[in-house]
Formats: C-alpha cells, sequence, structure tokens
C-alpha cells in the first residue's frame, strides 16, 4: 500500500485532501472497496478495485471446482499538487510514499525517476517524502510526469512494479493581461452615428483560464471618454458622441485597460494605447473668402493673357474639397474666360479677347464654386456651391497705329511710267492724344526698291516701270509709326498685282524639228504648229498663221490656219531627194490679235528623212552615204576612240623618251672605251655629250655584223653595199675600220641624221700609242713621246696638235677634251 501525504500549513489544500477522502469513502459506499487506504489531512491513496476486480474475476473463472485465493494487490495513487511560485526557505513537501511491505526497519529503499526527478524533485530513500527544491512556474511547464518504485536496498530488487503519478503546478494569479498587437490604430468617418464600431481590441493572460478568475478578463477605458467607449467583455471600441468633426479636432488618444480576476480588487491589469483618426466626409460647402474681387488688364494684352486669381476654401480633404469653377453671368462673359489651375486649385481668369480702354473701360463677371463629389448622407446640409463677383478694369496703354483695313490690295499697269500712284494705306492713332503717323515701306520686303511711300499721306507710287511677265505680284509691307509717343509701329500686307499689257509677240511652243520622209506625197499634212504669248490672253483671243512674203508662192509647202491657235504645213509636191537638198526652212508669221497687236515671224526647220515603205523614218543624215557600206555609226565611233588612243600612247610614248635618253646603239657586248667627240660649236660639256651617241666602238675582232640600233626598229634590214669592204678580222688600220664605219651609217636609211662628226680612236692590237685618255694625263705625268701621230694622217692631225709636243701642259689638253 501507498501513503500519500500533501505539505501541512494550508488550509485550502487540506479542504481540497478532505474532498479527496469523502471521495474516497463514497466510493466504498458504491461499492468500490478499497482496502488499506488511510486518508490524513495531509495526503490520501487509493486503490482501482475495479481493474484488480476483474483480474481476481478471471482467476476465479480459471478452473471450475478449484479454490482461489486473492492476491495481494500492488500500491497506486492518483497525483500531486504544488503551489506554484512558493519562495518559502525550505523545500515545499509534495507527498510521501509508503509501500505495504515497509516494516520500517530500513530494508526497503524508494526511488524517483521520470521529469524533473533528481534536480526538481527529490525523494527520501528511507521514509518515502517528495520535495520541490526549485520554485516552479505553471506557464512553464503545468504538470510533470513521475515514476515511483519501492526496491531491497541490499539488492536493488524491485519489491513492487514501478507505478506513475502526476505532479500539477497549481495557478495562482501572478501573469497581467497583455495586448499583444498593440499600439493600435483606428480610422473612424466624422459626423458617425453614436455606436459605430471603431476597432476590437484582445488581451491575453497566461494564468489558467480554468482555475479561478485568474484569467478572467474585464475591459474598460481609461482616456478617451467622452468620445469613446468600449464593451467590457468583448473589447470592442465604439463612438459615444455625436457629430465629431474632424475640422475640429482629426485625432484621438484613447487607453484600454484589460484587468484579470473579473475585475474585482486584486486583479492584475494591463493597458495599451489605440490612436483613432476621424476620416473626412463632404461634410462642408465651398466658400469664397470674399464677395467681390477686383482686377485690371492693360487694353495693350493679347488673348491668353493672366488677369486674375481667386479660390473658394473648402476644409474638407481629397476629392472633398474639390472645387469646381465657372462664369454664370456677367457683360465680360465673352470677352473673358475661366480655367482651373490643377495644382493650386485656384480658378483663373484670362483675356479671350482684345480689349479697348477708348471703347469699354469696365466689365463684370460672377463666378461660381461648386463640389464635385456630394455626399447624399449629408445633401440635407447644403447648398455645396457659392458666388463670387469680379469688377475687371481696363488700363490704357500707349497703342501703335492702327490700319483702317487688315490688308490692301492694288493694281498698276506694267510699262506704267515712275511715279505712277499705285494706292493709298491709312492708319491712325485710337489713342486719346491722337498723334500723327509716319509711313515706311521695309526695304526687306521691297528688295528692288519698285515702290515709294509718302511718309505723311500713304501714298505709293513706283519707282521705275514694272514688267508682269517678270513678276506678275509684288507683296510689300507698310509700316506706320507713331510720332511723338513710344514710337510704337505696326504694319500692314499690300499686295499689288501687275496688269497685263499686250507688249510681247507670240512665238512657236516648240523649236523642233519636223522630219518628212523622202516619199512624201503631196498635200500631206506634216505638222501642226502652235503657239504661246508671255502676255495674258484676253477673250475670244487667238493667234492667226500666214506664210512670211518672201515664201508666200513656193512650191514645196504651204500653210493653213485652223483658227484655233494652230496652223497645218503642208507637202505640195513630191520627189524630195536628201543628196539635192536635206533641210528646208519655212518662215511662218505669227499675230496675237491682240491690242496693240503684235506678231512675230519664226522659222520651221524641215529636214528630208530616208523612210522604209512603212514611211518609218530610217535616218536623217547625208553620211551614211558616202561611207563604206556594212560600216555603222557605232564602228565609225569605235574607231575614232580607237585611234584618238593609240595617239595618245604615241604622244606619251614620245614624252617618255624625251625624260629618259638612252644610247642609240645597242651593242652585243659592252666594250668600255673612252671617247673623244670633237665639234666647232663650244658646248655645254655633260649635257651635249648625253644628246649623242657616244658609245665605244667594238672590238674590230668581235665585229662580224651589222649593229642594231637602239632609237628606232627598221622595218627591212639593208645589206651592205657590195663595193664597200670590211676589214680582215685581224686588222689593225684604223682608217679603214673608221671608213666602214662611215660607209655602213651612210648607207643605212633607219638611222636618224645627226648633225654631228663621230671620231672614234681604236688603239689596235699591239699598239706603240697606249692609251690616248686624257684623264689618265691628268692624273700622271707622262713623259711619252706623241709626235708619231704625225705620221698618222690629217685625221689625227688635231691629236698630234695636243700631244705632240712636250711643252704642253695638262690644262690644254683638258680644254682640249671639254671641246
Amino acid at each position: 500500500m501507498a501513503m500519500l501525504r500533501k505539505m501541512q500549513g494550508f488550509g485550502m489544500l487540506r479542504a481540497f485532501l478532505v474532498l479527496l477522502g469523502v471521495s474516497a469513502l463514497c466510493n466504498v459506499a458504491l461499492g468500490t472497496r478499497k482496502e488499506n487506504a488511510s486518508v490524513d489531512h495531509r495526503g490520501h491513496r487509493h486503490r482501482h478495485p475495479a481493474h484488480l476486480s476483474l483480474h481476481r474475476h478471471r482467476q476465479m473463472m480459471g478452473k471450475e471446482g478449484q479454490v482461489l485465493h486473492r492476491s495481494k494487490r500492488g500500491w497506486v495513487w492518483n497525483q500531486f499538487f504544488v503551489i506554484e511560485e512558493y519562495t518559502g526557505p525550505e523545500p515545499v513537501l509534495v507527498g510521501r510514499l509508503h509501500s505495504d511491505v515497509d516494516s520500517g526497519d530500513g530494508n526497503i529503499k524508494y526511488i524517483l525517476s521520470g521529469e524533473g526527478a533528481g534536480t526538481i524533485f527529490v525523494i527520501d530513500d528511507k521514509t518515502g517524502n517528495i520535495h520541490a527544491t526549485k520554485t516552479l512556474d505553471r506557464e512553464e511547464q503545468a504538470q510533470y510526469t513521475l515514476t515511483a518504485q519501492a526496491v531491497a536496498r541490499d539488492t536493488n530488487k524491485p519489491l513492487e512494479p514501478p507505478s506513475e503519478f502526476i505532479v500539477k503546478v497549481q495557478d495562482i494569479n501572478d501573469n497581467p493581461p497583455e495586448f499583444l498587437h498593440g499600439p493600435y490604430y483606428a480610422r473612424v468617418p466624422e459626423m458617425s452615428n453614436v455606436g459605430t464600431s471603431v476597432m476590437q481590441v484582445t488581451a491575453t493572460d497566461a494564468d489558467d483560464p480554468t482555475y479561478g478568475n485568474s484569467a478572467r478578463l474585464v475591459y474598460s477605458i481609461l482616456q478617451g471618454q467622452p468620445y469613446f467607449s468600449v464593451e467590457p467583455q468583448t473589447g470592442i471600441i465604439r463612438t459615444a458622441l455625436p457629430n465629431m468633426d474632424r475640422e475640429a479636432r482629426q485625432e484621438y488618444d484613447v487607453v484600454i485597460q484589460a484587468k484579470d480576476m473579473g475585475g474585482h480588487m486584486g486583479g492584475l491589469s494591463g493597458t495599451t494605447e489605440v490612436k483613432i483618426t476621424l476620416t473626412d466626409v463632404n461634410d462642408n460647402p465651398p466658400k469664397f473668402p470674399q464677395s467681390v474681387y477686383p482686377m485690371s488688364i492693360s487694353e495693350d494684352k493679347v488673348p491668353g493673357e493672366e488677369v486674375g486669381r481667386l479660390k473658394a476654401k473648402d476644409p474638407d480633404l481629397g476629392d472633398n474639397g474639390l472645387v469646381n469653377y465657372r462664369l454664370i453671368d456677367g457683360d465680360g462673359i465673352n470677352m473673358f474666360e475661366l480655367s482651373t489651375d490643377s495644382e493650386t486649385r485656384e480658378a483663373v481668369i484670362k483675356l479671350k479677347k482684345p480689349v479697348d480702354f477708348e471703347t469699354k473701360r469696365t466689365y463684370t463677371l460672377k463666378v461660381e464654386g461648386s463640389n464635385l463629389h456630394i455626399d447624399p448622407q449629408f445633401l440635407a446640409w447644403g447648398p455645396y456651391k457659392d458666388e463670387a463677383t469680379i469688377k475687371i478694369s481696363v488700363e490704357d496703354a500707349d497703342e501703335p497705329p492702327v490700319f483702317v483695313a487688315p490688308s490692301y490690295t492694288f493694281e498698276v499697269e506694267e510699262n506704267a511710267p515712275e511715279g505712277t500712284l499705285v494706292g493709298r494705306v491709312h492708319a491712325k492713332d485710337t489713342d486719346v492724344a491722337n498723334n500723327p503717323v509716319r509711313y515706311m515701306i521695309p526695304r526687306y520686303t521691297d528688295v528692288e526698291q519698285f515702290f515709294s511711300i509718302n511718309s505723311e499721306d500713304g501714298m505709293i507710287t513706283t519707282t521705275r516701270p514694272l514688267d508682269r511677265e517678270a513678276q506678275a505680284w509684288h507683296n510689300i509691307s507698310v509700316s506706320a509709326t507713331e510720332i511723338g509717343g513710344h514710337h510704337q509701329d505696326t504694319k500692314v500686307r499690300v499686295n499689288i498685282k501687275v496688269k497685263d499689257v499686250n507688249d510681247n509677240a507670240p512665238e512657236f511652243a516648240t523649236n523642233n524639228e519636223v522630219l518628212m520622209c523622202e516619199t512624201v506625197v503631196a498635200g500631206k499634212v506634216i505638222e501642226t504648229v502652235s503657239a504661246v504669248d508671255k502676255d495674258e490672253m484676253a477673250h475670244r483671243q487667238h493667234f492667226t498663221f500666214s506664210l512670211a512674203p518672201e515664201v508666200a508662192h513656193n512650191h514645196n509647202f504651204s500653210l493653213k490656219d485652223n483658227r484655233d491657235s494652230t496652223a497645218s504645213i503642208f507637202v505640195l509636191r513630191k520627189g524630195f531627194s536628201r543628196l539635192t537638198q536635206d533641210v528646208y526652212y519655212l518662215p511662218i508669221e505669227i499675230n496675237d490679235n491682240g491690242f496693240p497687236a503684235m506678231s512675230s515671224t519664226n522659222t520651221l526647220t524641215i529636214r528630208v528623212c530616208s523612210c522604209d515603205s512603212k514611211d518609218i523614218i530610217l535616218s536623217c543624215n547625208v553620211e551614211p552615204y558616202v561611207l563604206p557600206a556594212g560600216l555603222s555609226t557605232g564602228a565609225l565611233i569605235a574607231i575614232l576612240a580607237c585611234i584618238v588612243i593609240l595617239l595618245a600612247i604615241v604622244v606619251l610614248f614620245v614624252a617618255l623618251r624625251r625624260q629618259k635618253k638612252e644610247p642609240l646603239i645597242v651593242f652585243e657586248e659592252e666594250d668600255i672605251r673612252e671617247n673623244i667627240i670633237t665639234y666647232d660649236d663650244e658646248g655645254g660639256g655633260e649635257e651635249d655629250t648625253e644628246a649623242f651617241d657616244i658609245a665605244t666602238l667594238q672590238n674590230p675582232d668581235g665585229a662580224n655584223g651589222f649593229l642594231p640600233r637602239k632609237d628606232i626598229k627598221p622595218e627591212l634590214q639593208y645589206p651592205l653595199r657590195p663595193g664597200i669592204g670590211r676589214p680582215a678580222a685581224n686588222s689593225v688600220d684604223v682608217d679603214d675600220f673608221i671608213k666602214t664605219r662611215i660607209a655602213e651609217a651612210d648607207s643605212d636609211p633607219t638611222a636618224p641624221p645627226y648633225d654631228s662628226i663621230q671620231i672614234y680612236g681604236y688603239e689596235g692590237r699591239g699598239s706603240l700609242a697606249g692609251s690616248l685618255s686624257s684623264l689618265e694625263s691628268v692624273t700622271t705625268e707622262s713623259d711619252l713621246d706623241y709626235d708619231y701621230l704625225q705620221s698618222w694622217g690629217p685625221r689625227f692631225k688635231k691629236l698630234a696638235d695636243l700631244y705632240g709636243t712636250k711643252d704642253c701642259s695638262i690644262n690644254d689638253a683638258d680644254d682640249g677634251e671639254d671641246s
């Protein structure tokens, strides 16, 4: 058996335990038998005989006729209670465990396990007393499940099966109510009826709502009366006053309290703030601050200029405060217009038409301002509109002169003499002063200065004759400036039309040639001519055509006037031939029948052409008859183009050859020799040397034929004359060699006629003279004897004179070389 004991000193707990004892007695009376159960003022324990009785019943029915003995049952207990937040100096005694097998000799040990065992709850293993060593908080954990068991102290062998029990933490009112979502914000329309719901606030209490009144809350309002109220049980906030005006006060700070213990004394409480804003409704009509608005406008302002502004005040917000303006009356309703500024919501008065101080000096307008959006709920509070009067004064201004007409149109005949009157413009000063006006023509409108104007009376005249055919209209401007004022000016358009005079003779409409076939038959119309006239054609005026008197009786062509300003050209005969005459000129006289009448003679060109059998023109030129057969015009053009290209190539080649002068003779093998060129005229040194072919002589041993020319390519090769002998290969006779070369040059027709004498010196094989170079004679002082040159003949006389005497200086030799 187990004994449950509770802590002493708590009357309420004792009363509760006594009730548990009474409940146990009632259970015995109802047939639930309890054995070895004892109840005292500190605890209780009891059995569950129903379960065991069932178990016992099953044992009794096990074997029929067998005597069954009831076994002792183990101990179990219901639950323990411990109050939360206990702060005493000693641990709280939760209860006491006791087993039937415990004889008090200390051989039994009590063991406790489960939630908080050993930390929060400890047990005396000898006595079975359970104590709570820490302060418990029901809001953290409301109950603990533990397991108790009695074992032998020496062997730790269980004496009874383990049994669970629950320790419940008994709640106390230690948590105040809390508003978890505060502070709150709410909105309610202004002018709402009493009792209109604003919002609901809800507080929570962490205490046990099933035990006592710790979590039973009551709501009340601490701040915000008499405007709002709150329902105690639900926390719904409602309006408490009628006609709350947003324009008077827009925001309210309300404080709501929630108190537990049903609101009784000793309960805990919590508060929250609720900010309530009154939203706007259209409950105010617009109102103009003034009944009359004075404004002014100068008479020189143009339409569209702003005159003034006014605004009706509406304390409502948003669309409820929008005001629409319109003009409803007044003598200036046609002179002024009204619009609304989208940003400032002001009524803007603007000038619609120009005003004149001299004509009317004051205007009156009546303006209405009304709400666009009206709430039907407050329609009886209207009307939602207001009116105001605007008085506009026109101010005088120094205005420019004004022309009598907005524009002028005049006419003048062309060719009219200088000074011809065109017309008159007139402007006046509309101001009270009525100052005189001065006129002028701006030069940029009459650049060529065809017209002039009298600055005082506005008379416009021509400055020279006008030509309608050159310019039919003249568009100029005339400026009028007030004299003595602020020199303001105004301009007017003047259009001047130049009237036509018949001063131009008619002429052919086109000047194209008339093409006529050679095979044309007599009487055929080959052309219909028409005429044009630069002058304007009067009504029923037309052109007449006739042949000129000098060809009136020709036998080739005739003319017929069609009386519709055209004429037909007829052929009088046949048998025209291009070889005989390919072009005919027919003078035709044209008369315009104007006033004064003007006529002219125009020549019609008629060209004879070659045609096929269907009178389709093939050719109108004479050249095809003299060209070879089968050669077309395209071929001729191609040939001419080729000739031009060839000529260009030849000219280019000659020009290049003149710039780059090359030797005229091409030697098969270059044999560099010294050259001495002697000529009578004093030349320019190296420039003259380059003008001639001064190539060195070919070695006679290697000369075996005609040397080709490089300057031109001969078409034919002419053989040497038979009478001219060629020296032997081993000949060393220089005179014969030179004669041979001269003969070859004379007999060569392709050789250019150079006006020069080429004298060649060849030392020959085994010559005693050695080198005749003047260059070597300059650089070396040679004592050679050149007297043997005297025996070479007259051809070497010059050399003998230069080198034959030893007293000749080197400078003389240089001079001879230069010459």
